[in-house]
């Protein structure tokens, strides 16, 4: 006999995937073990015992004369049978004569059902095994299951499941652990067979101990402890899209119990049928005589009547397993097991963002449900978002100490307090507690939450957001608008943007940067930024065809606008002229091909800037007369071809930026701006400088580099209050002595021009320094030993 024993790895095989065995899959593979018994059991019998036991039958004929031994006469057939002895031929074989007969008698008389019972039943059990395990074996599901419950086993032992569900249930998590206890033990007895995933895992049964060890710090997580339950959602984000996009799984279980329900009915149909052909009496008619002198014999099936009770006995069993199957079939076909909704968990736990799944996921977790649905409800805790942000909120705190903040800390161009952070998981609540904080610059940081707790910024006047997805409490708008004076904000759709900045009514500076769709009065929503009473400068990077209308609501009060538009044609400027108070005005990259007319009209403006536009031609400046506080213009970086001679009547003029033009003449009226500061020719094409540069008394800064300058006026050192001269890249061969009259010069540029020597008379411009010289050295060491020294000190 073989030992009981030996079956049990039929049983557990696999028993990691315990977990994904409802009750009926338990129960069927119980009744497979007993079915196999049954099977295993009678095929022993078969080999071990004799099958058919049999001796000649007596068989009465009319009119039949019989010969009795040691007589001659013959006796009649009046005679009764019993009274005649049965004699067949006398060989000294009678041991070989029976078992060849027996032999032959199971072989042609006994049915095929009472010789193969044994067989058939271990054959069909041993199918029906397999279909109850193939989904755990098939190469297409067994790594998604395996996957699986390596993640569950995870996910249900980290303390960062406990923490959660506690959290947001507003239980203890000392009871919540105990409560967990029992089922978590179970889980072990589970995955104790994954060598691979769960080996690596903390050991389940050491659960009850550490609940008494984190009794004090369950408030707490460990570092290690959070990296590990962050590294768990990332592998259940994409264990889950990985397994929603197919439904291997299902198919396979379905298949697999199908195919059971018609082996059941099979066997049902064919064994009622044939049960009753094991019988313990067989008749068996065999021609023989040749051998033995009898024809007909009566044969004994000795195991007849074991194998009868045990087949009734298999019938019962396969019954039971069949309505098994059945119900297992009405549960897959009459419930939606390619979804799962987690609303009971979202009503228990109160964590609303739990997403429901779908496909193989979700019928996994409806077999996980089956089993325990504790497990379901500890699995949820890592594909909420929530939970998720929770997580990274505290790890990111670990890594972002006060300390690590205030060492991050700068002063940028307005001179205050700035705190920089790019591309981190979320905002640390640490930040919060450096006090002295006073401008916050964000970049390509997403699920930024800003909480009432940023009241604690008392100095905070300046907040940078790149890119970031905001979510700001009430109480922190309250402080926003009462403290914020600039605000910067980039963002891919206006959709993005924050609709509290609206509402910022002590904000000064506003600077936006994103992609608009042309009309952009209806996608931003600007016309709310008349409840911007303080607001004095306005800047937008975007793709404007006109100046918004809701842009004049801020005209009052207005007084710096700057639009880059990135390429795009800005055709509609009439609501420029609403904006009376404008001081400072930049339309940058916007394809004009003239100056707009409506900037004439802003009689305080002082500073233009109309750089990287497509201007050839700018008769229009005429009309800038009118703009009596215009003390800055920039024409730079345009395709001006020359510039005419009303340029004179800009008598206002400080600073002048022609340079990265096409510019070949410069005309003498240019110089009778002699309010002149700041004239910058770079980059054009200019041969020749009018000697009525003289004039410009005032001048401080000059630049012609990069031009094709052949020699200077000697009326250019009659500005004697120059300190910057820019003459780099020319085809200068000569620096005029008079260069001594430029006693305030700092800063002299010569590099890139075919000068052979330098004239000792820079050693008379008292506050140039070698630092500011450039030029290159071999030229440098042209001048005397005793100048070089005196540029050399500092």
């Amino acid at each position: 006999m073989i030992p009981v024993t030996e079956f049990r790895q039929f049983s557990e095989q696999q028993p990691q995937f315990r977990v994904l065995k409802p009750w009926w899959d338990v129960f069927t593979d119980y009744l497979s073990v007993v079915m196999l018994m049954i099977g295993v059991f009678g095929c022993t019998l078969q080999v071990m015992q004799d099958k058919i036991i049999c001796l000649p039958q007596r068989m009465s004929m009319p009119n039949q004369t019989i010969l009795l031994p040691n007589k001659t006469e013959l006796v009649s057939p009046a005679v009764p049978q019993d009274m005649h002895e049965m004699m067949g031929l006398k060989t000294n074989l009678d041991l070989q004569q029976y078992s060849f007969i027996n032999q032959m008698c199971y072989e042609k008389a006994l049915h095929w059902y009472a010789k193969y019972f044994p067989y058939l039943v271990l054959i069909h059990t041993l199918i029906f095994m397999v279909c109850s395990n193939f989904w755990f074996k098939f190469p297409g599901s067994s790594s998604k299951i395996e996957h699986f419950i390596s993640i569950l086993g995870k996910c249900f032992d980290s303390p960062w499941t406990t923490r959660a569900l506690s959290e947001v249930s507003g239980e203890n998590p000392e009871e919540k652990d105990k409560k967990c206890s029992a089922s978590r033990a179970i889980l072990n007895v589970s995955v104790e067979g994954n060598l691979d995933d769960l080996e690596k895992t903390q050991s389940l049964k050491s659960i009850p101990e550490k609940i008494v060890v984190d009794k004090p710090t369950a408030s707490a997580l460990e570092k290690k402890e959070g990296e590990q339950a962050k590294a768990l959602f990332e592998k259940v984000k994409k264990f889950r899209l990985h397994v929603e996009e197919g439904d291997i799984l299902y198919i396979m279980y379905v298949r697999q119990t199908v195919l059971k329900v018609m082996k059941f009915l099979l066997i049902i149909a064919y064994n009622s049928a044939l049960v009753s052909e094991v019988q313990i009496t067989v008749k068996c008619n065999v021609d023989m005589q040749d051998m033995t002198g009898y024809k007909h014999f009566s044969c004994n099936h000795t195991m007849a009547h074991l194998f009868s009770k045990l087949s009734y006995c298999y019938l019962c069993f396969v019954a039971v397993y069949g309505f098994t199957c059945l119900y297992t079939s009405y549960w897959l076909f009459y419930r939606s097991l390619k979804e799962y909704s987690f609303e009971y968990v979202r009503q228990e736990t109160g964590i609303d963002d739990i997403p429901d799944v779908k496909n193989d996921f979700a019928f996994m977790l409806h077999m996980i449900d089956q089993y325990d649905p504790l497990y379901s409800k500890r699995f949820a805790v890592f594909l909420s978002e929530v939970s998720e942000n929770k997580l990274k909120q505290l790890n990111l705190n670990h890594e972002w100490t006060p300390e690590k903040l205030r060492q991050r800390l700068m002063t940028n161009h307005n001179n205050r307090l700035e705190l920089q952070l790019f591309m981190l998981s979320g905002l640390p609540d640490t930040i919060f507690e450096v006090t002295e904080l006073q401008s916050l610059k964000l970049e390509i940081i997403n699920n930024v939450t800003i909480p009432a707790s940023i009241a604690q910024l008392e100095d905070l006047q300046e907040l940078s957001l790149y890119q970031c997805y905001l979510k700001i409490h009430a109480t922190a708008t309250s402080f926003l608008k009462e403290n914020l004076k600039v605000l910067r904000v980039k963002f891919d759709d206006s959709r993005e943007l924050p609709h509290w900045l609206y509402h910022l009514r002590n904000l000064e500076e506003l600077y936006l940067i994103g992609s608009l769709s042309p009309d952009a009065s209806k996608n931003v929503v600007l016309e709310s930024l008349r409840e911007l009473k303080n607001l004095k400068t306005l800047s937008l990077k975007s793709n404007f065809t006109k100046i918004p209308q809701s842009i004049v609501d801020v005209s009052s009060h207005l007084q710096r606008l700057y639009v880059y538009n990135d390429g795009t044609k800005l055709v509609m400027l009439n609501n420029l002229k609403k904006m009376v108070n404008l001081t400072e005005l930049e339309l940058v990259h916007c394809d004009l091909e003239r100056i707009p007319h409506a900037v004439f009209s802003l009689t305080n403006l002082q500073e233009l800037d109309l750089k990287e536009n497509n201007l050839h031609s700018i008769e229009e400046i005429v009309s800038c007369q009118h703009l009596r506080k215009l003390t800055c213009l920039k024409l730079w970086h345009n395709s001006i071809c020359y510039i005419p001679e009303h340029i004179k009547k800009l008598g206002s003029l400080e600073r002048l930026y022609f340079s990265h033009n096409k510019i070949e003449i410069l005309p003498s009226h240019l110089f009778l701006c002699n309010k002149l500061r700041y004239l910058d020719l770079s980059n054009n094409d200019i041969r020749f400088i009018p000697p009525e540069i003289g004039v410009l008394q005032s001048l401080q800064y000059f630049s012609v580099t990069c031009n094709k300058i052949e020699n200077l006026p000697d009326e250019l050192f009659f500005c004697k209050k120059l300190t910057t001269l820019k003459l780099g890249k020319n085809t200068l061969s000569l620096l005029s002595p008079k260069i001594s009259y430029l006693v305030l010069l700092t800063h002299l540029e010569l590099k890139g021009n075919h000068f052979e020597l330098l004239p000792p008379e820079l050693g008379f411009c008292r506050a140039l320094k070698r630092g500011g010289l450039m030029v290159e050295d071999a030229l440098f060491e042209t001048l005397p030993s005793e100048i070089r020294d005196k540029l050399k000190t500092e």
